[in-house]
């Protein structure tokens, strides 16, 4: 009897099981069938029971599955997406969009090429050149200074110039001069041959070593985009009185000149200052940029020439700086009594009368 009781009850058991097998396998088979809405039951136990672990975790099991059935669609339409819209995350963002926005947009500056020549003639190169030097660091960069030396036995220009920290190229001819203003034009070449070889792009000044300014001065010359001019304030020593030189404006636009009494009156042109005037680099190696010929070798020999003229055939492009007022003096230039003392001028003419001119 005990067998035949132990047999039913597993007989019972193995009815059971096939029951309950038969009702799960019949309500999944139509739950296929049934439409979306009927579905969130499922598909809200599947997110709650998903909540400890990444939601993001869902696509990738059903796109896991080659043959996915209707259900698994209905579960992906269904479960809810995650969106990364918290206040707290967002916060952030906004505040650097905000300082972004208060932030002034800086625009690069020009690089300003200041080229100083050294007469080998002028006892206190060493003194000027430290002065000169000492100026110079005050201005922000980029700054190119391009020093011309004569040959010599001393090492003290290249020793200054190790010493300031300035960006700085030593370039030393090996010609030999009697005349200190021919030297300092010849220096100058030199310079303006070492800037169109290696096409360096900026804005050229020639700071003579007796040379004094106002570091405002630098800002304005960065402004130039082909040719400025600016007056010079000319200091002579044991003379109770200052000499004008350059432009005279109307705000940018030059009128006119002061100028010394020359005395040729058909030369039109007005004899400016070397240190009076700047001009873009790019002029010498891109001529055809600014209208000019492209034929700038055969005046390579003598590239102040061709500057000077350059700046002075078209008076339109030759603006004053600074824009607001021309005549506000920023430049002021030291003529001190020293032996063989060059001129700095780019004509040789005039006298010791200072005049104006109208244009």
């Amino acid at each position: 009897m005990g067998s035949l009781e132990r047999s039913k009850r597993k007989v019972q058991l193995w009815k059971k099981a096939i029951v309950h097998f038969g009702l799960c396998f019949v309500m999944g088979f139509f739950t296929g069938f049934a439409p979306g809405g009927k579905a969130s039951i499922f598909s809200s136990r599947v997110v709650a029971s998903n909540k400890s672990h990444s939601v993001q975790m869902l696509p990738q099991q059903v796109a896991s599955v080659p043959h996915a059935s209707n259900v698994n669609r209905s579960m992906i339409a269904e479960s809810p997406v995650p969106t990364p819209s918290s206040s707290k995350e967002s916060e952030p963002a906004k505040f650097l969009e905000k300082e972004a926005e208060a932030e002034p947009k800086l625009l690069p500056r020009r690089l300003a090429i200041i080229v100083t020549p050294i007469s080998t003639e002028d006892p206190y190169q060493g003194v000027f050149l430290r002065r000169l030097a000492n100026t110079i660091k005050l201005v922000p960069p980029p700054l190119l200074w391009i020093v011309v030396e004569g040959q010599s036995d001393s090492d003290e220009v290249s020793e200054i110039l190790r010493k300031t920290g300035i960006m700085y190229r030593h370039l030393v001819i090996k010609e030999n001069f009697t005349d200190p203003e021919a030297e300092l034009d010849h220096q100058r070449n030199v310079a303006l041959r070492h800037i169109e070889q290696h096409r360096l792009s900026g804005i050229v000044h020639f700071a003579g070593l007796s040379n004094v300014y106002d570091l405002g001065f630098f800002d304005e010359l960065r402004q130039i985009e082909v040719f400025g001019t600016w007056p010079v304030a000319l200091l002579s020593a044991n003379k109770n009185k200052v000499t004008i030189e350059g432009p005279v404006c109307d705000s940018s636009q030059v009128i006119g000149w002061h100028l010394k009494k020359m005395n040729n009156e058909t030369d039109k042109r007005p004899p400016i200052h070397i240190s009076s005037f700047g001009f873009n680099s790019s002029i010498l190696w891109d001529p055809e940029r600014w209208g000019r010929p492209s034929s700038v070798q055969q005046t390579s020999q003598n590239s102040i020439k061709f500057v000077k003229q350059a700046a002075l055939e078209d008076e339109t492009e030759l603006k004053g700086i600074p824009p607001e007022d021309c005549s506000k003096i920023m430049l002021w230039r030291l003529n001190l009594p020293v032996s063989k003392s060059p001129s700095y001028h780019l004509s040789t003419t005039g006298s010791t009368d200072a005049s104006r001119r109208k244009i």
